[in-house]
């Protein structure tokens, strides 16, 4: 049972890689804070529809929340409302590609978080491979970014940096937050339990960040619902991922689920060279082969 968290999380990984190729296009007709919002709104329907056809099909009783499960839920939320406000607070700045690319570190403090909060510890091989395949992130992004080494440092402690990190930060602290959600609840089966902190953590993240937009950009609510076509193809990939996120965090640790999750990123890659054929950099290939090694490694030793 165990280790059906990792074909769980290629498929989280596929489809958290087309609601991305979806938002972008959603950019064109909304804001950032519009297109971003849109992941949760859309997502919420088909998230809750999925628990109820799990409960009502499996015959199961409804989960009864205590305040952990909840407070890891608002906790973890807030947290990735939180990582898309800092990430776009990140291209504010000049320096803006040195701060997006150390934001790439997520998983580094995915293990730290969970370590913290949830006390989940990891083999020296499983910290080995996350730090291959971290260094194997940032040279992709250095790649994408046409950042070389010596920039990479100069701008080691700019703000931009900085910001990069606590991005990644929230990002890791969001995925912890989740696995910490899944196990407070204490409900079998598994993928009920995902299920359900799932629809829980989204309805409390579609309320806040839409009472946040109502005072701040109060037209966008609109723009959005204008936009339900594309807005709802993204909901509907978001949900699917976030249903495989969620369900791999119940059976696996969540450093584990997103060091594997980093696969998205070679999925990526390989459509850049096979379809698109755009020309790649050697700092990009070796970022590949650096993920996929320590992706490797991970699920062999870790």
């Amino acid at each position: 049972m165990a280790e059906l968290w990792i074909p769980i999380t290629i498929v989280a990984g596929f489809f958290q890689n087309l609601r991305s190729a979806i938002q972008k296009k959603l950019k064109d007709d909304l804001s950032t804070i519009g297109a971003a919002y849109s992941r949760f709104i859309y997502a919420l329907p088909v998230a809750l529809a999925y628990l109820f056809l799990l409960l009502h099909v499996g015959d199961l009783p409804t989960p009864e929340p205590n305040r952990r499960f909840l407070l890891f839920c608002l906790a973890g939320g807030i947290s990735q409302i939180l990582f898309t406000l800092s990430l776009l607070w990140t291209f504010s700045y000049k320096s803006f590609a040195v701060g997006t690319t150390f934001s790439k570190l997520e998983v580094i403090m995915v293990a730290i978080v969970a370590a913290a909060v949830l006390g989940e510890t990891i083999s020296q091989w499983a910290v080995l491979s996350i730090c291959i395949s971290s260094l194997g992130v940032l040279a992709l992004s250095m790649g994408e970014r046409n950042l070389s080494v010596s920039s990479l440092f100069q701008g080691l402690f700019s703000k931009s940096t900085l910001l990069g990190l606590m991005t990644a930060s929230l990002l890791g602290a969001s995925s912890a937050l989740y696995r910490g959600a899944t196990q407070a609840l204490e409900y079998e089966p598994f993928y009920a339990n995902a299920a359900y902190t799932l629809a829980v953590s989204l309805v409390m993240q579609t309320l806040i960040m839409g009472a946040w937009i109502l005072m701040m950009e109060r037209g966008c609510i609109m723009a959005v619902l204008r936009q339900w076509r594309w807005g709802g193809l993204a909901g509907v990939a978001g949900a699917f991922a976030s249903i495989c996120w969620f369900t791999a965090f119940t059976l696996q640790k969540a450093a584990f689920v997103r060091a594997l999750g980093q696969i998205e990123l070679v999925f990526t890659f390989i459509a850049t060279v096979l379809y698109f054929r755009e020309k790649v950099s050697s700092k990009e290939i070796l970022g590949v082969i650096l993920i996929t090694a320590g992706i490797l490694l991970l699920l062999l030793l870790g």
